[in-house]
């Protein structure tokens, strides 16, 4: 027993370790893109249109260039023959439409903010001031920004020679809906909008290129390196060799440390081209970084779609059928992902619910207005918000409490592994623990008996409480199924883990952190199979010189494939050392065990050796087994066989001011079951974040374009991001059921917080407001908002009487 309470404190998987990054990155000792400068080194400024539709009638750049310090300038005619169009990943279907994007517009703009001419000057203000020298001559053309009007065949056009504004159309029907329809005693109907949101990661995006003459130090004689606040170093690589025709091998791509991205940074910008092509005509190294409004015209938004739900149910609340009918905003052009990105949350509609049928469809629609494309969650969130408010709408249509509603249709944990009507095979889950849990933490009972005393009395304060039960699809992976999906590129992942001469190890991951603590988990990964100290182990990541192979970090993969790649590269370390020592302690390999680090022969445990001593007698190779290679380094490239799902129970309670229409949370609760923990420190911290950005979605954040196309939310005085004095204490618990598909059970968290939040505080917002009449605020259901809500119910009740 006292052996395997020692065993268990030396475990690093599950211990709460401090984040060997964070030292460095909350002081600043470390290197962003902006910091990195080198010898002649340039600064470009972009010249972006004022208007949302507009034909380039004229355009002159030279005025610009005679300005001081100004070294060129270019309009996008005269780099048209260097650039090719930004590339679109995920041709949803055989017919979508895809039109050219050009990283400078040459003869028309389609949103405020289409880049139109580019000053390279010799710092950044002398560039920025030239570009009100720039002259430009625009023919103004109707802005396209209504969904279902982009649709109407007497439209504006975003890309005449397209005919259309539709994008494309993806349906996904399984079962017999029209019937699950006739059988129903209720249909219910709704009409939820996601608004565009804004990302707004704490490192602006930034972009430097060194050309082989000037190359950076370390890089070869003739390769470009590219440092770029990317999440997507390995993509960004192949993409921008496609879109200059410089040689993939030529350029080498390295994230520095990033501070933020999610999903703004996974993205292949027309900077990030520009400043290379500029790098290779100039022949000196070029920086880019935007300004913070600049960013939030140009850098892709999230979310922007409008979803029609139909439900069919029995009386007693069993589900039937759902259909979902989604207008989806591309914005005026495809970028990496963008038209894939609602069809994430196409398999995710059904939520953790049986039922009999479903019909889903996506159009996609043209807009004049900034790209659209992944943001946190990529499709999950609206998935998730939709299915979650309609179980709020129909347990009110039942006169059924939501709690109730809900455990009548989820999946019992006795049925997993369970295929979902949407096609997706869940491998294990238990919503019964996690809800029981969160209901008891957050006092429900209490507060309901509360908010019908609160009721009862006409409280001007109403009391709301909202719930969402969630589960996510994570792990952005399996390649097979993302072929089905017509995804360019596959799921994979890529670990190395080296055990150095004197014991110490490098992992090298294909992951590309940006604040999520890759170094920290890999490291007790490692060390766990190991058998080495957590301070022993250091990790290489963001660089395709030193990590070559690599997909990447987006869509909560990188544990459950990143971290699984790590785990098998060291558990083919430790079955190479194994021959060895078995070699070194004339043993057979089955009669050795291995424990801490140590391989010692059974029965005879003073017969040992260290897996430092065995690396080192790999180096030395004086005595090594017939045909064994000097080294017990190892890689993987891991493909998973499935996604996984992490799920959880998120309650909350809001007071909602009838008179003032101010909406604040009075507690949230959740309980989230994201399988195995490798470090719970970082899965809080990860939750906490995720919340935080839910909350700002239903209460506080929607970028707003006027009739014109204009962006009037564009700075962080109109834009509101909410900060940690807006936000409640949160309450947070877990529960575990261990994925059944890797081997460490883990199931992924970086997405989870902002899946769930945001339907349970909307939920809140309209409970409190139900027993008025009202059955739904537009998010962001800002006090306005509220208020208005709250003044239609009274006049409707009113002109009734």
């Amino acid at each position: 027993m006292t052996e395997q309470l020692a065993a268990r404190e030396t475990r690093e998987v599950g211990r709460p370790r401090t984040r060997k990054e964070d030292a460095r990155l909350v002081t600043g000792r470390t290197t962003w893109t902006d910091n990195i400068t080198a010898p002649g080194l340039l600064h470009m400024a972009i010249l972006r249109s004022p208007m949302a539709h507009a034909r380039i009638e004229h355009i002159d750049v030279g005025p610009a260039g005679e300005r001081p310090g100004v070294i060129a300038a270019f309009s996008g005619r005269d780099l048209a023959d260097e650039l090719g169009s930004l590339p679109c990943a995920w041709p949803v279907t055989a017919d979508m439409v895809h039109p050219d994007h050009p990283p400078l517009a040459v003869d028309e703009v389609r949103y405020a903010g289409d880049p139109v001419a580019v000053v390279v000057a010799r710092d950044r203000y002398a560039a920025a001031d030239a570009l009100e020298a720039v002259e430009v001559d625009y023919e103004p053309l109707p802005p396209v920004l209504d969904l279902e009007a982009a649709l109407a065949e007497d439209s504006p056009l975003v890309h005449s020679d397209a005919g259309t504004n539709r994008c494309y159309t993806w349906p996904l029907t399984e079962g017999d809906y029209e019937g699950a329809m006739a059988r129903a005693d209720v249909v219910l109907r709704r009409r939820y909008t996601q608004q565009r949101l804004i990302p707004n990661a704490m490192e602006p995006r930034a972009v430097v290129v060194t050309p082989p003459s000037t190359g950076s130090a370390g890089s070869a004689a003739d390769e470009y390196t590219v440092y770029s606040a990317t999440q997507v170093p390995h993509i960004l690589r192949i993409m921008l060799s496609q879109v200059t025709r410089v040689p993939e091998q030529k350029i080498r791509v390295i994230a520095p440390d990033v501070g933020g991205g999610f999903g703004s940074k996974l993205q292949v910008y027309g900077e990030e081209a520009l400043a290379l092509v500029l790098a290779r005509r100039l022949g000196r190294p070029v920086k880019w970084t935007e300004s913070r409004s600049e960013g939030y015209q140009a850098t892709h938004h999230g979310r922007g779609q409008i979803q029609d739900i139909e439900i069919a149910a029995t009386k007693e609340g069993k589900l039937l059928g759902l259909k979902v009918d989604l207008l989806a905003d591309m914005g005026a052009y495809l970028m990496l992902v963008t038209p894939g990105v609602p069809l994430l949350g196409a398999f995710m509609y059904p939520g953790i619910y049986k039922m009999d049928a479903y019909a889903f469809r996506c159009t996609g629609v043209f807009t004049t207005r900034t790209p659209t494309d992944a943001y946190r969650g990529a499709g999950r969130p609206e998935a998730t918000f939709a299915i979650e408010r309609t179980m709020d709408e129909l347990a009110a249509e039942l006169g059924l409490d939501p709690v109730e509603l809900r455990r009548r249709n989820w999946i019992g944990r006795e049925e997993f592994p369970y295929t979902t009507i949407a096609g997706l095979t869940y491998d294990s889950g238990d919503y019964d623990a996690a809800t029981d849990r969160a209901l008891a933490l957050f006092g429900y009972d209490d507060l309901r008996a509360e908010q019908r005393q609160r009721n009862a009395m006409g409280d001007r304060v109403r009391l709301g409480i909202g719930m969402s039960t969630y589960t996510e699809m994570c792990g952005l992976a399996p390649s097979r199924l993302l072929g089905e999906l017509r995804y360019a590129a596959g799921g994979w992942e890529a670990a190395s883990v080296r055990m150095l001469p004197t014991g110490t190890v490098e992992v090298v991951t294909g992951t590309s952190p940006h604040g999520q603590g890759h170094v920290t988990c890999w490291s007790q990964i490692a060390a766990d199979v190991l058998g080495v100290p957590f301070e022993d182990v250091e990790v290489v990541h963001g660089d395709t010189r030193t990590a070559p192979q690599g997909m990447d970090t987006y869509g909560s993969r990188s544990l459950v494939v990143g971290g699984i790649a790590v785990h098998q590269a060291a558990r083919r370390v430790v079955a190479k050392a194994r021959k060895i020592a078995a070699h070194l302690l004339e043993a057979d390999e089955d009669d050795l065990q291995f424990a801490q680090g140590t391989f010692s022969v059974k029965g005879s445990p003073e017969a040992r050796r260290t897996i430092q001593e065995v690396a080192f007698a790999a180096f030395a190779s004086h005595d090594l087994p017939e045909g064994m290679e000097p080294t017990i380094n190892a890689e993987c490239v891991l493909d998973p066989e499935n996604f996984s799902f992490p799920h959880g129970t998120h309650l909350c309670a809001v007071e909602v001011d009838t008179e003032t229409g101010r909406a604040r949370i009075r507690s949230y609760v959740c309980v989230d079951d994201v399988g195995k923990v490798v470090n719970p420190m970082i899965v809080e911290g990860q939750v906490h974040g995720g919340i935080a950005q839910g909350i700002a979605q239903a209460l506080y954040e929607e970028a707003v374009y006027d009739a014109d196309g204009n962006l009037i939310s564009g700075t962080m005085a109109d834009y509101l991001v909410p900060s940690a004095a807006d936000l409640p204490d949160f309450v947070t618990d877990r529960t575990e059921t261990p994925a059944t598909t890797n081997p460490l059970g883990v199931k992924g968290v970086g997405e989870a917080g902002t899946i769930a939040s945001t339907p349970a505080v909307v939920n809140a917002v309209v409970d409190a407001l139900r027993p008025l009449g009202i059955t739904d605020v537009p998010m962001p259901c800002t006090p306005e908002r509220i208020w208005r809500a709250v003044m239609d119910a009274q006049e409707a009740e009113e002109g009734a009487q």
